[in-house]
């Protein structure tokens, strides 16, 4: 007879077994015992001396049965994920010494899988998010969220009667393998056929229908919205429904009952609407502030006695946090030092269709910056990162200051802007101390370009390299080739192309920060460009016309600080040498000689665009630019507008 120790019998089911074993035995439960054997039975594809060494049992041990120990073997066990069933048995004691026996059922192995249902793309994308492969073990967790992800994924595109059905058949080809077959039933795309509104006054059904931005109504000729139910966007849209009843005061507006009727592959929405009575701001009094007046708090959140109550607007007047640079009484604080204040809109009283409230007020101490931080920073150098950072230690907490940082960090182009994290750590109300710890990705800098093509009646080759974070000073330290130096911010970059009938070079180095102390940036380049003339008879290039322009530009830029510090005025200073040789086309004013030209060009920039260069959500951009040459008729009476008729 066996004392049975099962991993999930209730505690009294094991007492009872125990005492039937006292019963006929020595056997003392809570007692310890010597382990005199140990086996393992029921394994399949494991060694049964790997399970016991796993366990950290050992022939001679003392262990108390029953005890802790015991279930924290079989606690252990079960976290490998690996086994089915896990049963401890007690098969003999005698003379203090007892002998354990596991008995374990291990879980099938998937040995190959079959998708159907779907086109091959898509069970692409199937097999790739859900991580089905060869070789894991089959658990009844892993069938049931497989299942649940694809009935999820396609009821998000519409199919709402999508059905999975998962058979796990043995593989007879070795032990303990076991094949799936997954079998996916789309149906059909159910479609909104109607949205009906009932209790709406004074919206009209098409008003309230706009408002639904993700929960349409099947329309011939609408590509760009497809219609389709999904609970989670039907939710957000019944919010929004409300949120356009509180914007035009009417703040008890509510939805009685809503109801989503399914026939087949249509659905129809009914939405009972109760709108409620429309309201008006009453009195608006400021309790707890004293580092401003009420009429400069009144000023910035921009609401009056006798305006139509606006629910939505009052909160973001308080804090927006759709725009972390809002202009709201949040921000009025905490972009001044106040990162412990709390702002809270109270109603106070009710007087027949007007609203009274009371702002109260926690302005708490002023807040100061102790350290700055950065992480993650694998490849730009410490300085790089730090002359960008508006935070600095022992400057007053400013909320703008920190999101201006996050910005120049995300523009400057090294980080992926999307994962610039800024985690405020020990935060002491007390102290009136914060740091600021800035999370960091590096993403790619350099770019290497090679290619090949056949245009314009040849070959055309282009190399081209670009390195947007190169190292100037790191040439002379061999450890920091990989390939070249990189980490000071510097740009520099080097193209070269041609074909048989033009060839073009150009080379290009910047330094965002000239001296290291101010955001002077200073640029180089020089380029080289010469072109034949294309015989069409022939079909070659006549090398005894061609032109030929060689440049070279330097310039600096710096960010102003008036208007304010978005502004950024560039100059430069370029020369360019023309050299035409029996090239009369008239893309230039003369076929055959040769001109120099000095110019100065000037750009004024405006860019507060958010945090991504590339895909900002917000902000906006604006350049103003003039490109000068001196006046060469005045010093030598030629007329460049008509350079064919003029004297040699």
């Amino acid at each position: 007879m066996f004392v049975k120790i099962k991993s999930y019998l209730p505690i009294f089911i094991f007492l009872i077994c125990i005492n039937t074993w006292s019963q006929q035995t020595d056997f003392v439960k809570g007692n310890e015992y010597i382990l005199n054997e140990i086996k393992v039975t029921g394994l399949k594809n494991f060694n049964e001396q790997t399970v016991i060494t796993y366990t950290g049992l050992k022939k001679g041990q003392k262990i108390r049965i029953p005890g802790e120990e015991i279930s924290s073997i079989i606690s252990k066990l079960w976290k490998l994920d690996l086994f089915s069933d896990i049963n401890f048995y007690l098969t003999d004691i005698k003379d203090n010494n007892a002998s354990i026996q596991i008995d374990i059922i291990e879980l099938p192995t998937l040995s190959d899988f079959k998708i159907t249902g779907l086109k091959k793309s898509k069970i692409e994308t199937i097999i790739s998010d859900t991580e089905i492969k060869k070789g894991q073990k089959i658990t009844e967790n892993f069938i049931k969220t497989t299942k649940n992800y694809i009935v999820n994924k396609y009821k998000k595109d519409g199919f709402l009667n999508a059905k999975v059905a998962i058979n796990v058949v043995p593989d007879t080809s070795d032990v303990n393998l076991s094949k799936m077959l997954i079998k996916i039933d789309l149906g059909d795309r159910v479609k909104i056929n109607n949205i009906n509104f009932t209790g709406n006054n004074i919206a009209k059904s098409s008003k309230l229908k706009k408002k639904m931005k993700n929960t349409k109504t099947k329309f011939f000729g609408r590509f760009w919205k497809k219609s389709k139910f999904i609970d989670e966007d039907y939710k957000d849209d019944l919010n929004s429904i409300l949120e356009f009843y509180k914007e035009k005061g009417y703040r008890d507006a509510r939805i009685i009952i809503d109801s989503v009727i399914t026939n087949k592959n249509r659905i129809s929405i009914n939405i009972d609407l109760e709108e409620g009575n429309k309201y008006y701001f009453g009195d608006i009094n400021f309790l707890g502030n004293t580092v401003y007046t009420d009429n400069q708090l009144l000023r910035v959140l921009g609401l009056s006695k006798g305006d139509t109550y606006n629910g939505v607007l009052l909160k973001k007047r308080i804090a927006d946090n759709s725009k972390p640079d809002g202009e709201d009484l949040t921000n009025l604080y905490q972009n001044n030092g106040y990162l412990f204040s709390n702002i809270n809109p109270v109603e106070v009283s009710v007087e027949n269709d007007t609203i009274n409230f009371e702002v109260r007020i926690v302005e708490g101490k002023p807040a100061y910056f102790n350290k700055i931080s950065v992480v993650g920073n694998t490849r730009t150098k410490d300085h790089v990162i730090y002359r960008e950072l508006r935070t600095k230690p022992g400057n007053l907490y400013s909320k703008d200051q920190v999101v201006r940082t996050v910005r120049e960090l995300g523009q400057i182009g090294y980080f992926d802007p999307e994962q610039i994290s800024p985690d405020f750590k020990n935060v002491d109300p007390n102290a009136g101390t914060v740091d600021i710890e800035y999370g960091l990705v590096e993403k790619g800098a350099s770019q290497v370009e090679l290619q090949g093509g056949y245009g314009g009646g040849g070959f055309i080759g282009t190399l081209g390299l670009s390195f947007n974070n190169f190292s100037l000073k790191g040439l002379k330290d061999k450890s920091q080739y990989k390939p070249l130096p990189m980490g000071d911010g510097q740009s520099l970059s080097l193209r070269l192309q041609a074909n048989r009938f033009y060839n073009t070079s150009s080379f290009s180095f910047s330094e965002p920060w000239l001296g290291g102390r101010q955001p002077v940036s200073f640029s180089t380049s020089i380029s080289r460009t010469k072109q034949y003339r294309f015989n069409y008879l022939t079909g070659r290039a006549n090398k005894d016309q061609f032109f030929e322009i060689s440049g070279a530009q330097i310039g600096l830029a710096k960010k102003l600080r008036v208007p304010d510090d978005y502004f950024i005025l560039s100059q430069s200073i370029g020369y360019q040498y023309y050299n035409l040789n029996n090239y009369y086309t008239g893309l230039f004013t003369f076929g055959d000689g040769k001109s120099n030209n000095i110019f100065y060009q000037i750009n004024l920039t405006r860019d507060n665009t958010y945090v991504n260069p590339i895909f900002p959500l917000g902000g906006s951009q604006f350049s103003i630019s003039a490109k000068l040459s001196l006046p060469y008729s005045l010093f030598n009476d030629i007329d460049y507008g008509d350079l064919e008729n003029q004297a040699e």
